[in-house]
């Protein structure tokens, strides 16, 4: 029986950290705040904006929100985007995405103030993830899965990490990040040949690919440490679901991630993490 890496016990850690910022900032008169931009009422974005507010309140962050109309022009997008950009009381922008298909995602990346892009969109991003220099932010879901090796005191350095997925958000990123730590990485995505090769031999697994309970035993080797970054529902079961099929795959690893409770609560923290990081940039 595996070992639970739960994400709240990550979260009560990251808090503490974040607390004290926030208290040396509000002595200079500084609020840090996060501002949402959000396009409709898409089911998902409200249940995230709805924890991204309640985690930001945990912890005395502000924040404030532009919803707007589904059907809202380009042109009054980007001048919401661009009123949040220059406001010297907002820290921290989130950007819904996807956008509606009539809008130019592809603008919004391009106009976001990058000392304000918590949420890793910008070009500044990738810099940052790819030579561990940067200016700009680590995706959120992405540092999340690091953060929670760091707290239950996993060393990445010298180890054979298997990342499945490749997508800009969690699995690229994730992948360089852990270069920069001295792992040695494999990524895999639906053109690998034999992905059980590569996270059978890893010590490390960080599956990320939008496939509910796609994973099974036959993926692992008893002593692995497995982060479930998958967030999906099952009809079946009335409930969501990671990646990895738990139930089997708990019998097999050393430690794996809860869906939920996992890497989805931390990557929340995460995101207002960002917020106190950016106030303090922008507050120097």
């Amino acid at each position: 029986m595996a070992e639970l890496l739960k994400g709240a016990d990550v979260v009560n850690y990251l808090n503490d950290k974040m607390k004290s910022d926030i208290d040396v900032l509000k002595g200079k008169n500084v609020t840090p705040t996060l501002a949402i931009l959000r396009v409709g009422e898409r089911p998902d974005d409200l249940s995230y904006e709805k924890t991204a507010v309640k985690r930001c309140e945990t912890v005395g962050v502000a924040t404030k929100t532009i919803a707007l109309p589904a059907d809202v022009t380009q042109e009054v997008y980007m001048q919401n985007l661009e009123m949040l950009n220059t406001d010297n009381d907002v820290h921290g922008i989130l950007a819904f995405r996807p956008l509606p298909a009539h809008l130019d995602e592809s603008a919004l990346i391009a106009a976001m103030n990058p000392a304000k892009d918590i949420d890793g969109i910008t070009g500044d991003t990738w810099e940052n993830v790819v030579t561990g220099g940067g200016k700009g932010f680590a995706p959120c879901t992405a540092q999340a899965c690091l953060e929670i090796l760091d707290y239950y005191k996993v060393d990445v350095k010298g180890k054979n990490v298997c990342v499945i997925g490749h997508s800009l958000v969690v699995g690229r990123p994730v992948s360089f990040m852990l270069l920069g730590r001295d792992a040695t990485v494999s990524t895999c995505h639906v053109f690998t040949k034999d992905t059980t090769y590569f996270s059978k031999n890893a010590d490390i697994v960080i599956i990320a690919v939008g496939l509910g309970e796609f994973f099974d035993e036959k993926y692992f080797s008893p002593g692995q440490i497995v982060i479930d970054v998958g967030i999906n529902w099952s009809n079946e079961k009335n409930k969501l679901v990671g990646d990895v099929k738990f139930d089997e795959v708990e019998q097999v690893v050393a430690n794996i991630t809860p869906v939920p409770g996992g890497v989805g609560t931390v990557t929340t923290s995460v995101l207002v993490s960002h917020v106190v990081e950016a106030a303090k940039k922008l507050n120097k």
